[in-house]
């Protein structure tokens, strides 16, 4: 399925610049977190109160065909605004390279938590310190492939 409504860019400069470039180039440009090697991926999702299109990059965890959106905002005490998105909305488009696909969204929990934020932290690490610098709990969404 194919996510509908209008797509309102980012008022962040540097999320549109990055996201623009990603989707021009199919993903063969701006492909890596700014300033290092990383990979990301483009997730777009539907805005929780106003039902536009939103797309922002995030770090590319994936394992076998699943990925997971690690809502940690750096640290901050509070949410990133996708955090509300996916769970308003839980069917978001991811696209990895020129793949794009569409994609159930489950807030992870428990055990199976622990298993992806430890698999997220293994592919980058600064997750790690991410969680130093916040009381909350940093929320962990698993991303599924829709049949």
């Amino acid at each position: 399925m194919t996510l509908q409504g209008e797509y309102v860019p980012s008022t962040a400069q540097w999320v549109r610049d990055q996201v623009e470039a990603f989707e021009a180039s199919d993903g063969a440009e701006a492909n890596t977190l700014r300033g290092s090697k990383d990979p990301i991926v483009v997730i777009t999702s539907v805005g929780a109160k106003s039902g536009h299109l939103r797309k922002n990059p995030v770090m590319r965890v994936e394992r076998d065909g699943q990925y997971v959106a690690i809502a940690s905002k750096g640290g901050a005490p509070d949410q990133p605004e996708w955090y509300y998105n996916f769970l308003a909305h839980p069917e978001v488009e991811l696209q990895d390279g020129p793949e794009k696909k569409t994609y159930d969204v489950r807030l992870l929990s428990g055990d199976e938590r622990a298993d992806w934020w430890e698999h997220a932290v293994r592919t980058w690490d600064t997750y790690a310190s991410y969680q130093t610098k916040t009381d909350r709990e940093i929320p962990v969404f698993l991303l599924t492939p829709q049949s």
